[in-house]
């Protein structure tokens, strides 16, 4: 999902071994998601502009994608893409777990801009995705309904004028994500007591990535900074542990540390959990495959490997000129033979 971003420090994009060692990311600003490749100059970002739309009361959306418009046949071929990398990973003995999440705009609708709604085509694209993974036989977690109960509770899901979900968000999602890896996997590799323990929370005031990247000074000042909740590093957790992860997270990001994700998953299945993630518009392909052709996954193949997307991008194969990086871009044959190749096959 990912594209601009602030400079960040050589560990953010590295493989990061365990949860524990994703700790040592929260004192620093998380990158952001993603924006088209072709990106007009921050100043000329408005209303009407192709990079951010300006809602009511400083809500702001990423406006790189139709609000209307949904193409059902490429969600296809990216689901039996998809269904193909999980019979793989099958045969190499590893579950695959995709976690695709919604768009915010679907909890946000009435703080779009006047005149900006959502198309029924784009409030079932959801539902078309998931039913699709689910038809073809891939597990994952029905993430809407996550976070629509989570908002129903109370609590906001995104944060005001930033493309990330809160960490209330990402707390319920890492609770549902572990029940379903205890289904697939009841017994976990690796011993009791190993999880992450939960630090306690703190407050940052500050820009969200898309009043920071995208709106003009005056535009900034209006809009204000959000309040962002985040955990510190448990003093009870080891940077030295470095036991050999049964979970393994890989996306872009949305489950960086920062949100923390990966800390809460870790904490409720008892077990270390590992992570890989880029900002810039790489893609979750390329995600995937850095992680499966790495040392780290040769060396302790995990039990579940949780494949973390974004639902407005799922229609993007791993072809998608112009919306990956030149660097991500193959054809799915070409993606295809890097995953059997990566797994031995």
């Amino acid at each position: 999902m990912t594209r601009p971003h602030r400079p960040t420090p050589p560990l953010r994009s590295a493989l990061l071994l365990t949860a524990a060692l994703c700790a040592t990311l929260l004192a620093t600003a998380p990158a952001v998601a993603q924006a088209p490749a072709a990106a007009p100059a921050p100043a000329a970002a408005n209303q009407d502009s192709s990079i951010v739309l300006i809602g009511k009361d400083g809500w702001l959306f990423p406006a790189w994608g139709s609000l209307t418009d949904v193409d059902a046949p490429a969600i296809a071929r990216n689901t039996a893409l998809i269904a193909d990398a999980k019979r793989a990973l099958d045969a190499a003995g590893v579950k695959l777990e995709v976690l695709v999440l919604p768009d915010k705009a679907l909890f946000y609708e009435d703080r779009l801009p006047d005149g900006k709604r959502l198309g029924d085509a784009v409030r079932g694209r959801y539902a078309l995705v998931h039913d699709g993974l689910e038809k073809a036989g891939v597990p994952a977690v029905d993430a809407l309904q996550v976070l629509r109960q989570t908002k129903q509770g109370g609590q906001d899901v995104f944060y005001r004028s930033d493309q990330h979900w809160t960490q209330a968000a990402a707390d319920a999602v890492a609770v549902a994500v572990a029940a379903q890896v205890r289904q697939q996997v009841p017994t976990l590799a690796g011993e009791a007591g190993t999880g992450m323990a939960l630090g306690s929370e703190i407050k940052e005031r500050r820009f969200g990535d898309l009043a920071e990247l995208f709106l003009t000074d005056a535009q900034r000042k209006a809009i204000g900074r959000d309040t962002f909740t985040v955990r510190r590093q448990s003093d009870q957790q080891s940077l030295l542990d470095d036991a050999p992860a049964p979970v393994h997270v890989t996306g872009h990001s949305m489950v960086q540390p920062y949100f923390g994700f990966p800390q809460k998953l870790s904490n409720v299945l008892d077990r270390p959990v590992s992570v890989n993630w880029k900002p810039g518009n790489v893609g979750h392909w390329v995600m995937l495959l850095e992680y499966l052709e790495s040392p780290e996954f040769k060396q302790h193949k995990p039990q579940v490997l949780v494949w973390q997307m974004f639902e407005p991008s799922y229609v993007q194969g791993p072809d998608a000129r112009g919306q990956w990086d030149n660097a991500s871009i193959m054809t799915p044959q070409q993606w295809q033979a890097r995953l059997l190749k990566a797994l031995g096959q």
